[in-house]
Parts: C-alpha cells; sequence; structure tokens
C-alpha cells in the first residue's frame, strides 16, 4: 500500500508569513494538532506544531555552565536555548515552525512512512509531489486503516 492510498487530500496548510496567532486559531477550530508551513510554491519549509506553540508559554531552558578562571563555558544546551528563544518572540509561522519537515512521496510505501514516524517521533508526515508540492497528510490514525482491510 503506498501514502495516497491512505493520506488525507484535503489538507490544511499555512503560508511562511502567517501570524502566529491565526495559526492557533486554525488548530483549534479545526481541532488538528498540528499544519505543514509551505512556500509561495506549494513546497513544504516546515510543520507547526502544538508543542512548537506551546514553546511560547513556557521559560527558556537555560543551558548549562561552569564558571572556569572568571569565563562562562557552556556545558550543553545552547543551541536549544536559542531554538526557545526565537519561538518565545516568534510572530509568524516561518519563526515557530520545526524545520526541516520530513515529508515522503506519494507512491512511498507505508513502511517508509512508518518507519519515519517511528525514527523522528513525529505525528504526521506530509506527502509530496514529484515537484515537491504538498498534497496530502499522514497522521498516525491513517496509518490504521491499512490493519481494517487486514480483518
Amino acid at each position: 500500500m503506498l501514502a495516497k492510498d491512505i493520506m488525507e487530500k484535503s489538507v490544511i496548510s499555512v503560508y511562511k508569513e502567517k501570524p502566529v496567532e491565526e495559526v492557533v486559531q486554525l488548530l483549534v477550530e479545526n481541532k488538528i494538532s498540528g499544519v505543514p508551513v509551505v512556500d509561495e510554491e506549494g513546497k513544504v519549509v516546515g510543520i507547526v506544531t502544538e508543542a512548537d506553540l506551546l514553546t511560547k508559554e513556557k521559560e527558556p531552558r537555560f543551558p548549562s555552565y561552569i564558571e572556569f578562571l572568571g569565563s562562562i563555558i557552556y556545558i550543553d544546551g545552547v543551541k536549544q536555548y536559542e531554538e526557545d528563544l526565537k519561538k518565545l518572540v516568534a510572530s509568524k509561522a516561518e519563526e515557530i515552525m520545526t524545520t526541516p519537515a520530513y515529508t515522503v512521496k506519494e507512491d512511498a510505501e507505508i513502511e517508509e512512512v512508518a518507519s519515519l514516524m517511528v525514527e523522528k517521533r513525529i505525528n504526521r508526515v506530509p506527502v509530496v509531489n514529484q515537484k515537491g508540492q504538498l498534497v496530502g497528510i499522514i497522521s498516525r490514525s491513517d496509518m490504521l486503516k491499512p490493519l481494517l482491510n487486514q480483518s
């Protein structure tokens, strides 16, 4: 079975310039937990999820550090701290989205989609055509559809 056989074809997406408040409203009104972000050509450039949006509501995680001879040496987490700060002040979808967005082609086997979801710990995978344009989306619940046909 292929991605195009189980994907949701009427996918909701947003443009990079969409204000964050409108993205939140879109998720709430449509009862979805994430939305692909596309450019002017319809190519997927990222994805905004509830987790990305919740980042705006929490304090950034300060990186671990040690002081040595009057200097601060960061041990870890500097990149994560910078990402948290960037999302905290985000006003547009492109500033808060997660990149890269993992995508699959329409003719990908569902085993490939399942592996991607498990390995990358993601809940949805945008489906793109040969030109890289968004044509659908597969959620974890969509992955259960083939199990119904087996019984």
